[in-house]
């Protein structure tokens, strides 16, 4: 279910988002995946997925379930590798959240923009991003995107109009705002998505820019993805009306809307409702995903603050890609042997990224002198 906020005040709950139409393809159920847990209403989080899943076709159905593996299964190797002390520095993963990245770029287009903060790996695959650089920049190696000098947090691509990777809680918001001004003012048909966690929600530049963005009608959506927990310190405890994260933006006239971030196809459903409207000259709109990370804040946080009880409730009855596995056996797009194939396609991926990485060179001490100020050029 998404709740629905026009900036104004509180909203019905939105209708669902139009869609492709299902194609051919569909088989016969198999069974034995998992039943899911009732939702807000009578209707199942297992039947809500179903029934948006009537609204797509089975390639593009498969192709959400292979993202998101892409991402777990890399956030999985990132882990072990850190542990190994192959990776050093902060490390922060999306494990839990995958369904939000996946739905939303699904439903951009190559023009679009992105920008985020630290908890960035996902981010940059799903734009299209290649696993081998992006491991690669994770060890510190030559290969990496940022030629090993920026780690973890600090990845770029503008080939993929990807703009980072921002250590700094909250400073890529302002950073996603200017872009959609560039948009704008460049008479670009572009929307920037532009992401943040709901432990930056607080910060005054967050606010700057949402007054900037209504202001001037920016094509920007700001994707809170409210994981529960912003470090160790739950959102009941840092932010008022924390269940409402959405109505951010009531002060300054930008709608908003509260999404089911653990379904992916909700998420796309919401992104194919609201980027159409961005993109038309209707000015910024926040999404709130409600989702759920599995690991600590980083790598060196136990998260002791949650009780194992808890995670485990969540990857048992809300897991984004259990439940689409689910969907995909139940109603017949394809069978559990398919799935398992494409597991083993994706943790091939995942290997040969990280043998990649391993097996590059570290980058020459010259580099320390490069890329620090840009090389001017004479105005002609």
């Amino acid at each position: 279910m998404a709740k629905q906020s026009s900036g104004a005040g509180s909203a019905p709950a939105a209708k669902p988002a139009s869609s492709t139409s299902r194609g051919g393809g569909r088989r016969k159920s198999t069974g034995g995946a998992r039943t899911g847990k009732a939702a807000s209403g009578s209707e199942s989080v297992t039947r809500q997925q179903a029934r948006r899943a009537k609204r797509h076709d089975r390639d593009t159905l498969i192709g959400l379930y292979r993202e998101m593996l892409v991402a777990r299964r890399f956030e999985e190797k990132a882990g072990q590798m850190y542990g190994m002390g192959l990776i050093g520095g902060f490390c922060h993963l999306y494990i839990g959240q995958e369904a939000v990245v996946v739905g939303l770029q699904s439903a951009i287009t190559e023009t679009d923009t992105v920008v985020t903060s630290y908890r960035d790996h996902a981010h940059m695959l799903a734009c299209g991003m290649d696993p081998k650089g992006v491991m690669a920049e994770l060890t510190g190696r030559r290969t990496g995107y940022s030629k090993g000098k920026g780690g973890s947090m600090h990845m770029f691509s503008r080939e993929k109009n990807f703009f980072g990777g921002h250590g700094i809680v909250g400073a890529q918001v302002p950073i996603g705002t200017g872009i959609a001004f560039a948009h704008k003012y460049l008479e670009e048909k572009a929307v920037c998505l532009t992401y943040l966690g709901d432990g930056a929600v607080n910060q005054g530049q967050v606010y700057e820019s949402f007054n900037m963005a209504a202001l001037w009608q920016l094509p920007v959506i700001y994707v809170i993805e409210n994981n529960k927990y912003g470090m160790g310190t739950s959102t009941e405890r840092s932010s008022a009306k924390a269940q409402e994260l959405y109505h951010r933006g009531q002060a300054y006239g930008i709608p908003g809307m509260q999404v089911d971030g653990m379904d992916v196809l909700a998420v796309r459903e919401a992104a194919e409702k609201v980027i159409p409207k961005v993109r038309g000259g209707e000015g910024p709109y926040i999404l709130e995903m409600l989702t759920y990370r599995y690991r600590g804040h980083s790598m060196s946080d136990p998260a002791k603050y949650r009780s194992k009880d808890e995670v485990q409730k969540m990857r048992t009855e809300r897991d984004p890609i259990d439940r689409l596995k689910h969907t995909l056996i139940e109603e017949g797009y394809c069978d559990e042997d398919e799935l398992k194939a494409i597991d083993r396609e994706v943790k091939n991926l995942i290997s040969e990224a990280a043998e990649f990485a391993q097996n590059s060179p570290e980058p020459d001490e010259a580099e320390l002198w490069t890329e620090v100020y840009t090389e001017a050029e004479a105005a002609e």
